[in-house]
């Protein structure tokens, strides 16, 4: 489906669901957010389920991290034709 990204707002992209609050944390199919695939696969590039559900469980709660913070204003600048890739954090990798 394509639409407006809820984190990005970036036009005519693909979205997908992202449970803000985590499945394996409890999370309900009414918990979601339509994202496109580059915000949805770098949030979890950064965070894991555990981090997710606790401190960023809402669009605004992640829109106030200074890390995904800093994502927005990159991926804005992007056209929605162009595939980011996302690495995991140090921490996340460390884990």
């Amino acid at each position: 489906m394509e639409g407006k990204c809820e984190l990005c707002h970036r036009q005519d992209i693909i979205l997908t669901k992202h449970h803000l609050l985590p499945r394996e944390e409890g999370g309900k199919e009414e918990d979601i957010a339509l994202i496109c695939e580059d915000c949805h696969k770098h949030i979890h590039a950064l965070y894991s389920n555990k981090e997710l559900a606790v401190r960023l469980h809402s669009i605004e709660a992640l829109k106030a991290d200074d890390q995904i913070r800093k994502y927005l204003k990159f991926i804005r600048k992007q056209p929605a034709s162009k595939k980011v890739r996302s690495y995991k954090s140090r921490e996340r990798r460390k884990r």
